[in-house]
């Protein structure tokens, strides 16, 4: 009887062993090196609505007065420390080298409350007001650290680009272009955000997500976790930003590199919205210094997705000094 147990026991044992390997396969990705920056990265806080909002910024040494700001919004679950590793700290590294101070906010539950109506938004008993605190954020670090107002910028990546996609369509005056990666336009029956026309989006997504499904459907994780709602796919929600803004046509097609295609729709008034397709690409943002975990699909070294959201970011900074949102409201419609 012993034996049997002793042998039972074994077989428990080493199917643990196999499932913590497997398991470590799949989600484990040593953190990339931390660089060496010139700024300083500090913590802060900020209460709105009731609630103590917290956050991280990167600012450079010596940034001159009134320049960008660019928020990155991190996935579901996380925090501003995870999102700054996950992109391989590059939005830091183009802080130093172009001039612009750096936000991570820090979502108050699990999601960020974006257009979906399907995630965990609660806090405190009631949703989370993520747009007001984000714009009261943006006037809190322009007044504190003298930030151009007229050039402020969001990206996010997963729940964050859900998130900046938010901000694009309610709080265009505010934002000057915003870049979402790893996510779509919530489908029809799963949207709620009240849309208004006039800032610049860029779109970054694979087509081997495993989470917010490229072509559209259901955004879930191995079609058992994390079951956040329908999304249209990247294509249309490429369409349906450029028609809100107004831009006629299919948009320009091109490969920017290997196996990275962008189809881009430009408008008479500089308003740009731009699809990067990472053919091939699984969740999450591009870049050489950190390799995503296989669950999530295939982790490409490149582009360089920072770098390649700055040079959209840049280009709409140079965009003339009209109004953000110069080409009036819509009546509020679901894509």
């Amino acid at each position: 009887m012993l034996r049997i147990l002793k042998v039972g026991l074994e077989i428990v044992v080493g199917a643990i062993a196999i499932v913590a390997a497997l398991l470590g396969w799949f989600v484990y990705s040593p953190d990339p090196e931390v660089p060496v920056l010139s700024g300083d990265f500090t913590r802060g806080s900020i209460d709105v609505g009731g609630l103590t909002r917290t956050y991280r910024l990167y600012v450079p040494h010596a940034l001159p007065k009134q320049a960008p700001l660019v928020m990155v919004l991190h996935g579901s679950g996380e925090n501003g420390a995870q999102i700054r590793m996950e992109t391989g700290y590059g939005f830091d590294r183009l802080a130093d080298q172009h001039g612009f101070a750096v936000a991570y906010p820090d979502a108050a539950s699990f999601d960020w409350n974006d257009c979906s109506r399907v995630g965990d938004f609660v806090a405190n008993g009631r949703e989370a007001d993520d747009v007001g605190f984000l714009l009261a954020l943006v006037d809190q670090l322009a007044a504190e650290r003298d930030l151009g107002r007229d050039h402020v910028f969001a990206t996010g990546v997963s729940a964050g680009g859900f998130m900046v996609l938010r901000l694009a369509l309610e709080a265009p005056s505010r934002f000057r272009a915003v870049a979402a990666v790893s996510a779509n336009v919530p489908a029809p029956g799963h949207f709620k955000c009240r849309p208004i026309p006039g800032t610049s989006v860029l779109l970054m997504n694979g087509t081997k997500d495993t989470l917010v499904p490229y072509g559209g459907g259901e955004v879930n994780l191995l079609g058992l976790f994390y079951k956040t709602g329908n999304v249209i796919s990247s294509l249309e929600s490429g369409r349906y930003f450029a028609e809100l803004d107004r831009i006629a046509g299919a948009g320009q097609a091109s490969r920017i590199q290997g196996e990275v295609e962008q189809r881009l729709w430009r408008g008479n008034t500089g308003i740009e919205v731009a699809l990067v397709t990472i053919v091939g690409g699984g969740h999450g943002m591009p870049q050489a210094a950190w390799r995503r975990p296989r669950l999530l699909g295939p982790s490409p070294m490149a582009p360089d997705g920072p770098a390649l959201i700055w040079d959209f970011f840049e280009r709409q900074r140079r965009r003339g000094d009209e109004p953000i949102n110069s080409v009036g409201p819509l009546s509020p419609h679901p894509p």
